[in-house]
C-alpha cells in the first residue's frame, strides 16, 4: 500500500464539520434499537466463535488483559474474549503499513487497527465498523483525545427518536458511563483544521468487534480502547484505509 493511493482518494465530509466536534459519531445508545437506515458495504460477519471453540486458548495473561476493571468510579465488565475470533485480541504483531512510529493506521476490510510501533512492531487491536467508518479515508490527526466522554446525538438522529432529546447539545449530552455509546475513551480525528467526523471510541458490546456494526464509526472493547488512549501521541497522524493491507 502506497502512501499516495490512500491520500488521493476523495474525501466526503468538509461540509459535515459544522458542530461536529459537539457530537461526532451518530451511535445508537447502548441497549437501544442500531438505526439500520443505510445498512454498510457487505463484509464477512459474525466475528463471534461457539462459546467452547476457543475455550482451551484461555490463558492467565489474557485473562488478565480483558478481566473486569475500576477506572475512574465507572465499573467496566469482563471482555469474554474467547468467543471471539483471536485475531481479534490486541497484540504485537510485525507492521504491514510502512508508517512512521506512532501513527495510527485503521484497516477496514480486515476490522483491524494499529499502532505503529520502533523497531518494525505495531499494536494491532480488533475493531467494529460502522456506517461513517465505511465512508471516510484518507490522513488526518488524533486532534483531540477524551477520557469518559459525554455523547450528544445530532439533531437529525433526534427527530427520528425523539426521545434522544435529553440528550441534545442543547441539554448536555449523555454523562460518562458504561452505557454511553462512546464507552470509557473516545479519539476525534480531524484533517485540515476541520472535524472529520471520523471518531476511535470503546463500547462495551465486544460481540460486535470483527463486525460492520449498523451505527457509528470505529469501536474498541472498552479495555482496548483504554490501552491505544494511553499509547497513542499527542497529535498522532492516523490513516484510514478502505482498501485491505496485506497481514
Amino acid at each position: 500500500m502506497t502512501t499516495d493511493s490512500i491520500s488521493r482518494r476523495s474525501l466526503v465530509f468538509g461540509a459535515l464539520a459544522i458542530n461536529a466536534l459537539s457530537f461526532g459519531c451518530a451511535v445508537s445508545p447502548i441497549n437501544r434499537p442500531l438505526l439500520t437506515s443505510r445498512a454498510p458495504t457487505p463484509a464477512p460477519q459474525p466475528a463471534i466463535v461457539e462459546p467452547t471453540a476457543y475455550e482451551a486458548r484461555r490463558t492467565p495473561e489474557l485473562d488478565a488483559r480483558y478481566a473486569a476493571v475500576l477506572d475512574d468510579g465507572h465499573e467496566i465488565p469482563e471482555v469474554p474474549y474467547w468467543k471471539i475470533d483471536p485475531s481479534l485480541y490486541r497484540q504485537q504483531v510485525p507492521d504491514p503499513t510502512g508508517e512512521a512510529p506512532g501513527t495510527v493506521v485503521v484497516d477496514t476490510p480486515n476490522r483491524f487497527l494499529y499502532l505503529v510501533e520502533p523497531g518494525g512492531t505495531a499494536m494491532r487491536y480488533g475493531v467494529g465498523i460502522g456506517r461513517i467508518g465505511f465512508t471516510w479515508q484518507g490522513r488526518g490527526v488524533v486532534h483531540w483525545r477524551q477520557h469518559w466522554p459525554r455523547w450528544k446525538p445530532p439533531a437529525e438522529m433526534i427527530a427520528r427518536q425523539p426521545d434522544l432529546e435529553r440528550y441534545s447539545v442543547a441539554n448536555g449530552g449523555m454523562e460518562p458511563g458504561i452505557g454511553n455509546p462512546l464507552g470509557a475513551r473516545a479519539l476525534y480525528i480531524h484533517q485540515d483544521g476541520q472535524d472529520t467526523l471520523y471518531r476511535l471510541h470503546g463500547s462495551p458490546e465486544w460481540w460486535t468487534m470483527g463486525t460492520a456494526a449498523s451505527s457509528g464509526c470505529v469501536r474498541l472493547t472498552n479495555q482496548d480502547v483504554i490501552d491505544l488512549y494511553e499509547r497513542v501521541p499527542h497529535h498522532a497522524p492516523i490513516v484510514v484505509s478502505q482498501s485491505p493491507l496485506t497481514v
